[in-house]
Parts: C-alpha cells; structure tokens; sequence
C-alpha cells in the first residue's frame, strides 16, 4: 500500500506543475471523483522524452522502456492505475522504482514540430524525467517522421 500512496502522491504533485495548472493538487473539478478515462485500457501508450533521450510503450501490463544505450528496450511488468486527472504505471527497472505518469495536456518535444495530447513524466529512481505521450486513439499533430 506505502507504494501506491507514493504513487498517488507523485501523480498528483505532478499533474500540479503542468502549464495552465492552477493551485490545488490535481487538475480538474475537485469533487469529481471518476477515474481517468480519456486512454482505453487496451489502448497503446507511446511516449518519448529528451535529455536524456528516453522512450517506448506500453499495452496491458507490459512497457517496453528504450534509450540510445539500449533502443530494443527492456520489458518491464508494470501495474496501471487510472487517477482523477490521468495514469499512473508503475513498476521496477532494475531495482529502481519506475513511476511514469501520463495527463492529459498539449506537450512539446521541443525539438520537432509535432504537439502530443499527453504529458509524460517519468520518475527513475529519484530522477524525475519530462516526455510527451500518444494513442492511436489520441495521435500527436505535425509531421510522421520529424
């Protein structure tokens, strides 16, 4: 239970910083207790993140976690938890947490001309990683192959 608290709790100080963001803990109407539901739980989740360059997917219980060290990625059994303002999906990549939280926003890569409908925030450790993320549902603007 210690472990989805923190969850919980990193997912909500998250959702806080986002851009448009106001001063309570999560986004949205406070006393709407219903469950994310804007990514299907079949849908597949993509997601990418500079500096360091980071990335993948997940569907189900699996995620798939790649970086330029390692671009066939590694699978990682991960658990999923819908929130009020968006996802959390947990587990451990090589003995460290592995928390990534994905909310609903419009997000930049910063480096291509592609808008993504999903912030994707990664805590590593206790590294804190910012990404974008999409759905073939909910797909980024711009163009395919930057």
């Amino acid at each position: 239970m210690k472990g989805a608290y923190s969850i919980c709790v990193f997912a909500l100080a998250v959702s806080a910083c986002q851009p448009g963001g106001s001063s309570t803990l999560a986004p949205g109407d406070t006393s709407d207790r219903t469950p994310f539901a804007g990514i299907g739980a079949d849908e597949t989740i993509r997601f990418t993140g500079t500096e360091p360059f980071w990335g993948g997917e997940t569907t189900g219980k699996q995620l798939t976690y790649s970086t330029p060290d390692n671009p066939e990625g590694v699978e990682i059994a991960i658990q999923r938890f819908a929130g009020r303002g968006g996802l959390s999906l947990s587990g451990r990549l090589d003995g460290e947490p592995f928390d990534l939280t994905v909310t609903a926003g419009t997000c930049s890569d910063g480096m291509s001309d592609r808008v993504y409908p999903f912030v994707a925030t990664l805590l590593l450790g206790d590294q804190t990683r910012n990404g974008c993320a999409w759905t073939d549902r909910h797909r980024f603007t711009g163009p395919e192959n930057p």
